[in-house]
Formats: structure tokens, sequence, C-alpha cells
């Protein structure tokens, strides 16, 4: 049976959700802002695929729930028109010598997945892995089933890929979820507002991320790259054509704001001490996003009526997305 469904939110798990049901239902996607969805926390993301790394903070089901995602990903990408980079190489997590301890501690606070193991390597497996860092680091971690995907690319194929579906659009367009008219509309609302709907989700706030884009012809790095460090741990996620997403993990705030000069030069100062090349690498871009958690730091798909809400995704927005989604979809009958 098809049905007529508005999809409220056109960021990451709005775009996921569209993309599913347009393959069967008739899909209306309203966005209280433009197009471009520049300040959507899915566009701003690094788009790493890291369950075992996140399994430090997050629970094992959550993490096991990623690795069901990483499947999904490619049937999801094959869909599209454009093509958009992902890649499953795996994670590298290295140290500095002097900060070989939270190594240690990380290596230990890892949860075990299935048959997905963690493996300890040395100076000469790192090479092997990523060739220009020999002699750079003594030790570190890889991660073998963790990836990635380019979420920029992702944004515009899925945009141009409804488009020929013949989905509808309502840009620059705030909606009520209560309204009685849009509930008398539709036979199912899939609301994925996320922060949008922190005036009437309980406990909701915005966690704030920092990431910033370069372009590094001097770097050749294969995979994400995961820098233990006491007090700014950053990820390096490759992107196509020596581009290179470089960020923090969390910033436990709400402030939308521009990214400031100190959390700027660490992350690049960082990022430069994991490879000299950063040092020449032109700044494409620097964003800062909110992204949507609750108190527990979990996800919630909720169905009340014709209303179905997808929130929460914290920091595991490209992890559990297509999972989640995926369990909202399946309750519509």
């Amino acid at each position: 049976m098809s049905y007529n469904i508005a999809v409220v939110g056109f960021g990451l798990t709005g775009r996921l959700a569209a993309l599913e049901l347009s393959l069967v239902h008739n899909v209306t996607v309203y966005e209280v802002g433009n197009a471009q969805a520049l300040s959507s926390a899915g566009r701003v993301a690094a788009a790493m695929l890291a369950p075992l790394a996140e399994s430090v903070l997050c629970e094992q089901d959550l993490a096991l729930m990623g690795l069901d995602s990483i499947n999904r990903w490619p049937k999801i990408l094959a869909q599209l028109d454009d093509t958009v980079f992902f890649q499953q190489q795996g994670t590298l997590v290295v140290a500095h010598q002097q900060d070989k301890g939270d190594l240690q501690s990380f290596a230990q606070r890892l949860k075990p997945l299935a048959n997905h193991q963690v493996k300890s390597v040395n100076r000469f497996e790192i090479e092997a892995l990523e060739p220009e860092f020999a002699g750079r680091f003594n030790q570190g971690l890889y991660l073998p089933c963790e990836g990635q995907i380019d979420n920029q690319a992702f944004y515009s194929a899925s945009f141009n890929t409804l488009q020929k579906r013949h989905v509808q659009f309502k840009f620059d367009k705030k909606v009520d979820i209560a309204c009685k008219q849009l509930l008398k509309s539709y036979d199912y609302i899939i609301d994925c507002r996320g922060l949008g709907a922190k005036n009437t989700t309980c406990k909701l706030r915005g966690v704030r991320g920092e990431v910033v884009r370069l372009h590094a012809p001097e770097v050749s790095l294969t995979r994400p790259i995961r820098l233990m460090h006491p007090r700014y741990p950053i990820y390096i996620a490759p992107k196509p054509n020596h581009e290179y997403v470089i960020g923090a993990t969390e910033i436990e705030s709400q402030d939308s704001g521009p990214a400031t000069v100190r959390s700027t030069l660490e992350l690049l100062s960082a990022a430069y001490t994991v490879h000299s090349g950063f040092a020449e690498a032109r700044i494409l871009s620097i964003q800062t996003g909110l992204r949507p958690a609750f108190s527990d730091n979990r996800p919630q798909v909720n169905h009340e009526g014709k209303v179905i809400g997808i929130n929460g995704l914290y920091r595991h927005g490209y992890l559990l997305a297509p999972s989640l989604v995926a369990e909202a979809v399946a309750l519509i009958k």
C-alpha cells in the first residue's frame, strides 16, 4: 500500500528516510532551512563509521547497531545516481610516546564486538598500513571493521536522486508537528528535526562539534586516523582528492557560534604532529555544528499516532542512522 508521507527535517536522517520511503510512497519533505542544509550536523560531520572506537563511550548494543548500519550503507549508496565515496579499510589509532598511557586506557575500554578484533600494531605494522607514518609512531591500534563516507557528496547525491524521484520539497518552512492540518494531510509524519524539536522533546540538548576541512596535496592517508591525547584527542578523516576533515571528539556545549582561535589552533597543531605535510595544506572551511542528544546519549525512535520521531543520535549520526531509519520505516503498516 502506498501512503502520503511527510518527512520533516532534511538532515541526515531525513534524507535517509526520504530515500527509503520514496521507493514505495508519495513523500513530501519539509525543511526549515534551504536546500543547502549548511547548518545540518550531518553536513558538518566527518562521517566516520567507527563502532569499535565509539564502543569506548557507548553501550555494546549501540556499537552492534553500528555494525549493522555499516552493512546497510553500500546498499543505500547504490540507490543514488551519483557516486559517493565509501571505504571500509579500518581505523588506525596512534599516540606519541608521551601519550602511551592514553592509548593503553583506550584499548582497555574497547568492548568486544562479535568477531571483530582489535589489533595492537608496532611501528613496522603502522608503516605497512600508512607508509607516510614511517618513523612517526611506535605503537598503535588497528580497528579493521571501520570505515567512512563522504558526507558532502552524500548530501548532494541524495538530493539529486530524490528530485528525480519527484519527491516534493518545501524549503524555508517551519512545521508544527502537532498541527491538525498537517496531521490531516498525511498518513504518516516522520519527525527528523533534530535540535529543531528541542522545544517539544524532553531532555534534548545540543553537543557541539568543530571540524576543519583541508586540502593537503602533500598528505596521502588511506583511512581515518585517531590521535590519542590527554587534552585534545582528534580524528583525521581522508576524503577524495587529498581533502581531510579534522575534528575533536566532542565539546559539551550548546554554543552554535563560530570556532574559537584556541580550538582551531589545537586541531591544526595536533594534525601537524601527526603528519608534517599538513603545514602546507589549504584551509577549505572551519565549521561548527550542534548534534542532538538526550541525557543518556542514546537515540530514540518514538511512535505516537501518525507521528514517528527519530532523534538523539548524538555523535553517532552516520554510524547509527541507517539502522534507526529502518526501525522507523518498519512501523509504517
